[in-house]
């Protein structure tokens, strides 16, 4: 069984005013849907980070999950919460299905990057 969420970069953004607490994090995409939208507006403020991201770059957002350099490990873990920003951030439509994982690979750092439901995995490292 599949837990997506998914949402199109067509949609205009939510404003945060209009929602409360609970409707953003306890609501059924658990928060990802707004750290999607702050990954669209930091687009616009931020155009360079935007561009790195387009490259496929996982620099470090309010999240874990990004890194300033490559690390003795061959990879580490991330919170879905960064994915659904980097998403927002290049301009994709949010696509996370919250039951999974998902891995991507740092173009500049060469790091792997397990971005994971599974908070105790992200939440040990430093």
């Amino acid at each position: 069984m599949t837990h997506r969420i998914v949402r199109s970069i067509s949609e205009p953004m939510r404003e945060e005013t209009d929602l409360t607490w609970e409707e953003i994090w306890q609501g059924p995409d658990k928060g990802l849907i707004h750290c999607w939208d702050l990954g669209r507006k930091r687009a616009m403020q931020e155009p360079e980070l935007a561009d790195k991201i387009k490259r496929n770059e996982l620099p470090p957002l309010g999240w874990k999950g990004g890194v300033e350099r490559r690390l003795k490990l061959k990879e580490k873990f991330g919170a879905l919460f960064y994915l659904a920003e980097w998403q927002g951030l290049r301009g994709d439509d949010l696509d996370i299905d919250i039951s999974k994982e998902v891995e991507l690979l740092c173009s500049r750092t060469g790091m792997r990057v397990i971005f994971t439901p599974h908070t105790e995995k992200y939440a040990k490292d430093s």
